[in-house]
């Protein structure tokens, strides 16, 4: 069985009590299930910690705009962004590949009180026309896969509105590039920040804010 641990995050103010791995060492898949979608007991804890990009995506949506618009977060894990976003009352679905993600972010959810989050399994090289589009899509640390631009960006691409912004946070992954320019390829806007002195400090963090808009005139 695995081992876990609590940990209280201030974002935008605010405490938030995390349930998460208790370290990367943990590993629990007896019924092969994990292993039968292709995640490796090296790679099986990942989701389970709140890492340094996801805490800049939670600051972004802890002041983002979310009134009227649908949040997709892809790769949530714990769901610390989502849960940010669900505290606000925006329509926000939350989305990960591991068996145990769904299980985490709900009890979180639970943890600090708050309504019911959407959670759906996806697989970005599956179709699910049932998902929806979206108006904002947002992800932490996705790129770490030489696989994972091309098939993030066409997952991105299947559940954009016609009008969309996606927000990545990366840390310095060196798909990066690739996965910009597969976004530009689907006709993608796209441009990046660094992080500010503050996040470097405050969130350990030295990676890129990645921006990307489409809009598309209904003809």
């Amino acid at each position: 069985m695995y081992h876990v641990k609590f940990k209280t995050y201030t974002i935008g103010g605010s405490p938030y009590t995390i349930r998460s791995l208790q370290d990367l060492q943990q590993f629990h898949d007896p019924e092969g299930t994990a292993e039968e979608l292709g995640i490796s007991s090296a790679t099986w804890s990942l989701f389970g910690t709140v890492w340094p990009s996801g805490l800049i995506l939670a600051d972004i949506m802890s002041t983002y705009d979310v009134a009227g618009i649908n949040i997709l977060e892809v790769g949530c894990g714990l769901g610390l962004a989502s849960l940010i976003s669900n505290a606000r009352g925006a329509s926000h679905t939350a989305s990960d590949y591991h068996p145990l993600a769904g299980e985490f972010i709900s009890e979180n959810n639970r943890l600090n009180d708050m309504p019911p989050l959407h959670f759906e399994r996806c697989d970005w090289a599956e179709a699910m026309p049932a998902l929806g589009s979206f108006d904002l899509i947002i992800g932490s640390d996705l790129l770490y896969e030489p696989d994972h631009p091309s098939l993030l960006s066409r997952f991105i691409d299947s559940h954009s509105s016609r009008s969309v912004k996606v927000i990545i946070i990366d840390p310095g992954r060196r798909q990066q590039g690739q996965f910009t320019r597969q976004m530009e390829g689907l006709g993608f806007e796209a441009s990046a920040v660094r992080a500010t002195e503050d996040q470097a400090q405050s969130r350990e963090f030295k990676g890129k804010i990645l921006h990307y808009r489409r809009d598309r005139q209904v003809a």
